[in-house]
């Protein structure tokens, strides 16, 4: 049964810098692997576990320096897969249900999708067997 607990170490593994937004792939790094990932992550979530798109803006200082996603689940609970990215400094507000369009995503297509593949592949392994490591 594929649950957030499941999927935590997954996302962990399958994240990298091919992964990330491309204009933020120099922020990726191995001690931050969250890092620019919360696009692509949320909408694989939501292919998984269904539920619904939210999404937020981070501050820094009272000023918007970008946008973030999760999820929150059909049960109600909001699960963030990359929520630890962020520096003390950078705080995430005004979250917002997003409806997902039919043929989102329009950007990142790659990086999705080459994240998605190495989540489901993951998951069709027996346990034990040694996931990509960046």
């Amino acid at each position: 049964m594929v649950t957030v607990d499941v999927l935590r170490p997954i996302f962990r593994s399958a994240w990298g810098p091919d992964t990330c937004y491309p204009n933020a792939s120099e922020q990726w790094r191995p001690d931050n692997p969250a890092r620019a990932q919360c696009g692509m992550t949320a909408l694989v979530v939501q292919d998984l576990l269904g539920g619904d798109l939210i999404l937020g803006e981070v501050h820094v200082d009272g000023v918007k320096t970008g946008n973030h996603y999760w999820n929150r689940l059909p049960d109600g609970t909001e699960v963030d897969f990359t929520g630890e990215q962020f520096h003390p400094e950078e705080i995430v507000v005004n979250g917002q249900v997003l409806h997902r369009p039919s043929d989102a995503p329009r950007r990142f297509r790659e990086q999705y999708e080459l994240l998605r593949q190495r989540v489901f592949d993951a998951l069709d392994r027996p346990p034990g067997v040694a996931r990509r490591v960046f």
